[in-house]
This record gives C-alpha cells, structure tokens and sequence, in this order.
C-alpha cells in the first residue's frame, strides 16, 4: 500500500463512526432547530428564549457549572498529587476513588436523595442527636440553597474522578529530573507544585476541565432525583420540551444552544491554558 494513502486509510473508520453518528444527527437536530416544517425560521429560538424558565434554567446551569466544577478540579488537583506521592497501595487508593465513575448519573442522584430525604440519613442523624423533633423536608422549595447543596454534592462526589483520572496520568508523564533537581536547590514542595507540577499539566488540565465543563452544562439525571422542577436547568428543559410538550423543534433549538455555549467555554478554556508552541507535556 502506497506510504502516502495509509494515514487516510487508518482513520477512515473513525471517520465512519464520527459521521454517522455525530455529523448526520447533528445535521438533523440543527434542520428541526431552524424549520418549521418547510421553510427557514428562528421562531423556535424566539418561543424557548421567550419562555420564562429559560433565564431561571440558564442561570441555574451556570451557577451550578461555576460551583461545581473549581471545587472538582482543586480536589482532583490535590488527589491526583497524593496518588503520586505514594509508594504503597497507590492502585488500591486510585480505584476506590474511581468507583463513583462506574455509576451512573440517575443513581448518583438517588444515593444523595436518600441521604437529603425526609426518610433519609441526614435526618435520622439529626434525630439521633436530638437537633429536630421531626424529620425536615429538606429538598423543598422552602430549601432552595439546600437543594443546591444537594446537587452540587452529588454531581462533586459522582464526577471529580473524571478529572482524577485524567490528571494522574498527566502528571506521571512529568520527568522525575525535574522534581529532583528543584529539591537539589531547595524548593519548597508547594514551589514545585507551582512551578514544575501546574505549568507541565498544562494539556492535561485543558482535557479534563474542557470535558468536565462541558457535562456540567448537560447535567440532567441528578437534578432531576433530587431537585425535579424545584431547580430548573437547560438540559431538564430540552427533555421536556422533547417528551412532555412533544415539540421536538423546540428542543432541537435548546439542544443548539446548550451546545454553543460549551463551545464558549471549550474556546476560553482553550485560551487561557493554551499550550505553547513546541510543548512535549
């Protein structure tokens, strides 16, 4: 086979894949997005911009995504620096803290509903310690800051070891050299962090918060166990206009802009941990 054609022919399944199913639906969603049946309109962005909860929905993801996501990456940050420190048990550590990646987002939302529950832990605690006299509904819209809480716990507690994951191995790709000769000349361990550790983990971080930031804005199962219609967010609404409202137009415009705004973000993103030219980490 002729040296020149064999990359082409090497990502030609990818190519496939990418094509059928990402390009092809995209091209449908976005044809719903701006039809109404047989002519061009952005009657469907008017009707779902116009609607009240859009702006309670919007302010709602980014206030989650602005809350969740810094607190995920510094415990990401902090996890994957003392994995790599350790010389015993390091495995054993890295998959216990993995676990919650192999549960999925409806379930996550379940084990926290049953800690925040009127029935659930948080209360029997309290009871037991003689706090309250009855169990509290504390996810109710009496409680907006707590049904926050809630969620913001659980999507933390369910998602960090995505960044985890990602980190760990960026940091074993960093040259010991480097550490060994910044403690030679007596740097402090948090210099080293600062001037070896974070500069080197560059591209890894752009990864991992690029893909964290981009869930955050199509969180969807744990809002919906633990908060339902108390804590509206984009990708709720997309659902509901979807199945409940049967207006798939609708929610192919919401699909839209949930997606240009990860791509806000992803570009920012890109901007400011923008990797220099010539980089090799």
């Amino acid at each position: 086979m002729n040296a020149g054609i064999l990359p082409y022919v090497l990502i030609l399944p990818v190519t496939l894949f990418l094509c059928v199913f990402f390009l092809y639906p995209f091209v449908l969603v976005a044809q719903q997005a701006f039809s109404d049946g047989s002519n061009f309109t952005l009657e469907n962005f008017r009707e779902i911009t116009s609607h009240w909860k859009f702006p309670i929905s919007l302010k709602n993801t980014l206030l989650l995504a602005a809350a969740v996501v810094p607190v995920q990456l510094a415990l990401a940050l902090l996890m994957a620096t003392m994995v790599t420190r350790m010389q015993k048990g390091r495995d054993i550590v890295l998959y216990i803290w993995t676990i919650p990646l192999g549960i999925s987002d409806l379930a996550a939302g379940i084990i926290w509903l049953a800690i925040f529950d009127q029935s659930g832990f948080l209360n029997s605690m309290m009871s037991g310690m003689g706090l309250i006299d009855k169990p509290l509904n504390l996810l109710s819209y009496q409680n907006p800051g707590i049904v926050f809480l809630a969620i913001a716990l659980a999507e933390i507690w369910r998602a960090t070891a995505i960044m985890l994951v990602i980190l760990v191995a960026g940091i074993g790709l960093i040259p010991k050299e480097y550490y060994e000769a910044a403690e030679v000349f007596g740097a402090s361990p948090w210099k080293r962090f600062l001037r070896i550790t974070l500069p080197l983990l560059r591209p890894s971080l752009q990864t991992a918060l690029v893909l964290r930031v981009i869930l955050a804005f199509e969180i969807f199962a744990v809002v919906a166990a633990l908060g339902g219609t108390l804590f509206p967010v984009l990708m709720g609404e997309t659902y509901s206009y979807q199945f409940d409202l049967l207006n798939n137009r609708a929610a192919a415009a919401m699909a839209l802009i949930i997606l240009a705004i990860s791509i806000g973000f992803t570009l920012i993103i890109l901007r400011v941990l923008r990797v220099p030219k010539g980089a090799s980490i």
